[in-house]
């Protein structure tokens, strides 16, 4: 990661984007604190993620990881909510999601890079982008119950579409911590591996496999699978054949069956 070329942030910021080519670095770099999610913090994330949207085809991947090596994110920080009103407390919640939004919203494919612990708000985080990849040394859940607490962030909605109610049902109401093993099993994590340095190189490879294609198809792909989660089938299948007579529209597509029909590489060019 060291070609990686920093984006300008103010020397007090605790998200730093960097870029690398067309793959962007989120970093959330708090680790003192565990990468813990402060109000301040999740504001920051909601800027970075929106102004990587406005890159218009300029970024094609996005990894989001956690400084410090302990921790992709360790939760929520406590202290930052503990005098909190509920009212100032359902803010922080909206929050929360609206940056779970930003993540989603952006077309290109984004991968949680989990280094560590990945808890309560951290999982919440991790859920709302497209593929989660981890270390063997992290460790999920959602331990908001042992602290009077509900998870806030989105985890009552994108676990159980993740892994299953009644696995969901089971860490959130038990604050249940897991490894990576049993993340694995449950379709939680698609990729694991032995440390760090291998798992940014996976996760780099993947977003370059995944480059290859037309960026524009990937972008309709995501816009409705985010969408369809959760709806009914036949909502769901109209939202399907939306977007596969929007793809009909593009360039890419012209190019992509052209290219097949040919028998060469297709040259993609975004539109």
């Amino acid at each position: 990661m060291s070609d990686a070329a920093p984006t300008s942030h103010p020397e007090d910021s605790a998200v730093r984007v960097e870029r690398d080519g067309d793959v962007a670095i989120v970093t959330i770099d708090r680790p003192r604190s565990l990468n813990a999610l402060s109000a301040s913090v999740l504001a920051e994330l909601e800027s970075a993620f929106e102004a990587l949207a406005q890159e218009d085809g300029d970024v094609r991947g996005v990894l989001l990881v956690g400084a410090g090596g302990r921790a992709f994110v360790a939760g929520a920080d406590i202290r930052s909510i503990a005098s909190l009103s509920p009212e100032e407390a359902a803010e922080v919640s909206r929050l929360g999601h609206r940056v779970a939004a930003a993540v989603e919203a952006l077309p290109a494919p984004v991968i949680a890079c989990v280094d560590g612990f990945a808890l309560g708000g951290g999982l919440e985080l991790a859920l709302a982008c497209d593929l989660i990849f981890a270390t063997d040394a992290s460790s999920f859940g959602q331990p908001e119950v042992k602290l009077g607490l509900i998870p806030g962030f989105g985890g009552t909605v994108r676990l159980p579409r993740a892994i299953g109610a009644a696995r969901a049902k089971e860490l959130i109401y038990s604050g249940r911590r897991i490894g990576v093993d049993e993340a694995v099993a449950a379709g939680l994590v698609a990729r694991r591996f032995a440390d760090r340095d291998a798992l940014l190189e996976g996760a780099r490879a993947t977003i370059a496999e995944i480059a290859a294609n037309s960026g524009t198809a990937v972008g309709i792909a995501k816009q409705v699978l985010v969408a369809a989660a959760g709806r009914p089938t036949d909502a769901a299948s109209q939202l399907e054949v939306d977007g596969f007579e929007a793809a009909f529209r593009t360039d890419d597509m012209q190019e992509g069956v052209a290219a097949f029909i040919e028998k060469r590489e297709p040259r993609f060019g975004g539109a």
